[in-house]
């Protein structure tokens, strides 16, 4: 038995090291200067300055490069800028990233257009090109936020991992819902704030601190110590570290921007597929503890004491885990 709980602790170590980096995507921006010249952004994740993801920007024949490429690698990207020319702007092109049905990961395009009007696209390995409209479309700004906000709370485990431990916590169905909603009005607050840019918190101290926020949770799954203030009223921790979880939602909303002409319809969509992510989350985890509830009761097996085991082995699972995160994102203060 105990070999088992020690199994699940070293497979969960493994499997969420290897993804432990919060999704980035790649974005690509157009800001028009005048009627057929652009300046061009390219922002390339990579991990390290030799370790760029192989994604190249594919242009029409009749796009004219007019000024040489300067790279420069920061906060783990490639950031190259150019100055690109097309007769009659951009409308009609076809815009190509050579190399994306290779990696997992998304580009955000942006077109910005002179008369402050803009162009959102999302493209990714099923779906590499997209061609330039004539004129914005307010659903194509949603769709492309919604979509991303979704993806960034499933692939940005630091923010399961604490929602799972919130979970664990509360433990009834009533008490999952309120510490849930606490968390989620908490972050949407500071979210907003922060992608209208009314609020500035410098982004590595903010995600060493969601690291160190799992800890503690883990730490109090761990102990269960159910007279704690975390125990007895879960939502107060929720909504307090949802306050800084905010921020790290977005930081990864300030690698791509919010496009001028649709912020408030491009931060709530991005906010809206964040919750649904997130209920997506809640529920298959749910769900799992459901029916392995029931396979347990079926074999006449104690449920109970089963799944305290389990959450225990997790507990212990995650503060590795997290203890390895937090250490990482501290040393990035200096290097």
């Amino acid at each position: 038995m105990n070999r088992f709980f020690f199994m699940v602790v070293i497979l969960s170590f493994s499997i969420v090291t290897a993804y432990a980096d919060e999704y980035r995507p790649a974005y690509l921006e157009f800001k028009q200067t005048n009627d057929n010249d652009f300046d061009m952004l390219w922002k390339v994740p990579a991990k390290g300055q030799d370790k760029r993801l192989s994604l190249f920007v594919t242009l029409p024949p009749d796009v004219t490069l007019t000024s040489a490429t300067r790279s420069v690698y920061t906060d783990g990207a490639f950031i190259e800028r150019s100055t690109i020319s097309r007769q009659g702007g951009l409308a009609g092109a076809e815009i190509r990233i050579k190399g994306l049905e290779k990696v997992s990961t998304d580009v955000l395009v942006r077109i910005q257009r002179l008369d402050g009007t803009s162009e959102t696209a999302r493209l990714n390995a099923t779906s590499t090109s997209f061609i330039v409209e004539g004129a914005p479309r307010f659903w194509n700004v949603v769709n492309t936020y919604l979509v991303f906000g979704i993806e960034h709370i499933l692939n940005g485990f630091d923010h399961l991992l604490f929602v799972a431990c919130l979970i664990f916590i509360a433990g009834t169905w009533r008490r999952i819902l309120i510490t849930i909603t606490g968390f989620t009005l908490a972050h949407s607050i500071t979210l907003t704030l922060a992608g209208l840019e009314l609020v500035r918190l410098p982004v590595p101290p903010v995600e060493a601190t969601i690291a160190l926020s799992i800890v503690f949770l883990a730490r109090e799954v761990a102990l269960d110590r159910r007279d704690t203030l975390t125990w007895r009223y879960p939502i107060v921790v929720s909504a307090s570290f949802g306050l800084l979880h905010g921020f790290g939602f977005a930081s990864a909303l300030g690698d791509i921007g919010l496009p001028q002409s649709e912020i408030p319809a491009a931060l709530l969509a991005f906010n809206a597929g964040v919750e649904i992510g997130q209920v997506m989350f809640v529920t298959s985890m749910l769900l799992i503890f459901w029916l392995l509830t029931q396979s347990l009761n079926s074999l006449k097996i104690d449920s109970v004491n089963w799944l305290k085991k389990i959450e225990k082995s997790m507990a212990y699972a995650v503060g590795g885990i997290t203890i390895y995160w937090t250490a990482e994102r501290v040393s990035g203060f200096w290097i």
